[in-house]
């Protein structure tokens, strides 16, 4: 007893243990405890590492698909829309700008024909007398605004039929046609006329009518008619009473 106590290095040889004894069975479980867990950890393990094999080829399809081309297309039709390049617009400018002009034209044509223009186209009143054609005549007056406004619709008939109806202006203002404002009682301005070949009326227009009017008598006159479908009307005029009487200065003129 004296020796054993008297040896402290070999105390821990003889350290006695705590531990109770595990049956068999109890031993069994731990161990497959242990392999499961070992198993658990290498399949974590492994998910980390490698990744689901599926899950690659479906993030390869989507980047590979945003590369085609007909995806592409799709994409791009949904985009915003694409405005009309610079040329598209310079060919709708050249042809917005032709019609402006054209339609500009087309009313300078009709609107520049004048009283004067008509009275220096117009034939004598002797010759228009004499020819065997049926006659037009118009009294006028340069300050007559109604017509003025007639003029282009009076030129558009006259040339329409130059060839087989005489057109005869006489202006009112000139003393030299004195003789056939009572003869035409002419009381307003302007007063259409309508002879047959034979220099008989067969009606008077007097005023602003629409161009039919007029259009109708001279296609009567024209096709040697008995009478003619308008023979009597009228429509806005200015008094002839408000004529302005000068000397003629050239007593030739039939104006």
């Amino acid at each position: 007893m004296a020796r054993v106590t008297s040896n402290p290095v070999g105390l821990h040889r003889f350290r006695p243990s705590f531990r109770t004894p595990q049956a068999p069975h109890q031993l069994f479980k731990t161990a497959l405890h242990s392999q499961t867990t070992a198993r658990k950890f290498r399949s974590l393990a492994r998910c980390q590492t490698n990744p689901d094999p599926t899950e690659t080829s479906s993030t390869e399809k989507v980047v590979n698909g945003s590369s085609n081309p007909q995806d592409t297309s799709a994409s791009a039709d949904n985009g915003p829309p694409e405005f009309p390049n610079k040329n598209i617009n310079k060919q709708i400018a050249v042809v917005s700008t032709l019609a402006a002009v054209g339609l500009f034209l087309s009313a300078r044509l009709d609107l520049g024909v004048s009283l004067k223009d008509l009275s220096a186209a117009a034939l004598p009143y002797e010759e228009a007398l004499s020819n065997g054609k049926p006659t037009v005549v118009e009294f006028y007056a340069d300050w007559c605004e109604v017509c003025r406004e007639l003029a282009p619709e009076v030129y558009k008939v006259e040339q329409q039929f130059k060839d087989r109806v005489n057109f005869v202006m006489l202006n009112v203002d000139n003393t030299k046609w004195e003789q056939e404002l009572d003869e035409f009682g002419v009381e307003g301005i302007p007063h259409f006329a309508f002879l047959d070949r034979a220099g008989n009326e067969e009606g008077n227009v007097v005023g602003k009518l629409p161009r039919q009017y007029l259009l109708e008598n001279v296609d009567a006159l024209a096709r040697g008619e008995a009478s003619i479908p308008h023979a009597r009307v009228v429509g806005q005029y200015s008094s002839a009473e408000a004529r302005k009487v000068h000397q003629v200065v050239d007593p030739r003129s039939h104006g």
